[in-house]
Order: structure tokens, then sequence, then C-alpha cells
């Protein structure tokens, strides 16, 4: 299965304004081994998941799935661009729909190492903007539900990103107590 296949898109472009270098990438893609397709494109989903939680996908948090499905997904920039884009995509248009039939996929494929990946790179994309919201938090509680990963999974990575966690932040001080 290609990526376009996978994100529902024709295999042939439904226009012929496509420059040569967006059809060599999309080439490229579908040249992609079908399983790791499959990876690269439902862990992509599930970053534009989290980005587009507070119904807003931020040019940071673009920009950090880019970088993401670059480092982690070993795309070749031009690649991470065009998965990112589809991904933004397919979840501000179908995202409710489409949630958790994806993470259901990724569940199935991944490894429990690559799931924990995923779950870090989420923390990632949501602190593109120095502040994971708690709306945002709160959708990857329910990723890491849907991946069948446990609560101490969750909270071990989460307490790597507590210093970006809003709902940690401006607590008031707490009076210390006089011995």
């Amino acid at each position: 299965m290609s990526l376009r296949r996978f994100f529902g898109l024709p295999d042939e472009p439904a226009h012929t304004g496509e420059t040569d270098a967006v059809r060599k990438v999309v080439q490229a893609l579908d040249q992609i081994e079908p399983a790791q397709a499959r990876y690269i494109a439902a862990f992509g989903y599930i970053l534009g998941r989290v980005a587009n939680a507070d119904l807003h996908i931020s040019p940071q948090e673009t920009r950090a799935m880019e970088r993401i499905l670059i480092e982690q997904g070993q795309l070749p920039e031009e690649q991470a661009i065009i998965v990112a884009q589809i991904a933004k995509t397919r979840n501000q248009f179908f995202g409710a729909t489409e949630n958790f039939l994806v993470t259901r996929e990724f569940d199935r494929i991944a490894t429990r190492e690559q799931k924990l990946a995923l779950v870090n790179c989420l923390y990632a994309v949501s602190a593109a903007e120095d502040d994971v919201s708690l709306i945002e938090d709160n959708e990857i509680r329910q990723i890491v539900s849907e991946l069948h990963l446990d609560h101490p999974d969750f909270i071990q990575v989460r307490s790597r990103w507590k210093d970006r966690l809003s709902v940690l932040k401006n607590l008031p001080d707490v009076p210390k107590s006089a011995d």
C-alpha cells in the first residue's frame, strides 16, 4: 500500500499542474516498502492528531512534525514535508472519524518501543510552541490508552516534558513550613 493510497489520495493526481519536483517526491514515496509506508503514514497522522487537538496547527508544530519525520521516519526533507502536509490535512478534515482507526492500526504494527517513542514525539510536537496545553495533554493520554500502553509508561514519558505542561505552569508557591 502506498502512502498516497493510505491517506485516501488517488493513485494519479487529479490535476496536471504538479511540478516535476513534486512528482519525483511522490514517486519516491510510492517506492517505500509497503509495511514501512503504513508505519510512516500512521506515525505522521498521529503527530497531526495531537497538533490539531486544539483545532489549530501552528507553523511551529508543522516544523516539529517535519523534523520528527526526518529523524524518526528517516525520510528526506521533501518527503517529510509532504507526509506532514497530508497528515495535517487529513486531521483537519477527517480527524474525528479517522483518529481511532489510524491509532488502532499503529497499535497493531508498532512495537512497544516504537509506541513509547511516538508518545515522546507527540509531546515534542505539542511543546513546539513552548507549551503543552491541557487539550493536547489529554489527547496524548487518549492515544496512550488506544495504544494499550500502561499508565506508568505515560507518566514516565510525560515527566520528561513537565516544564512545558501548561497545567503545571504558574502554580502558586507553597509556603514552606517553619521547623
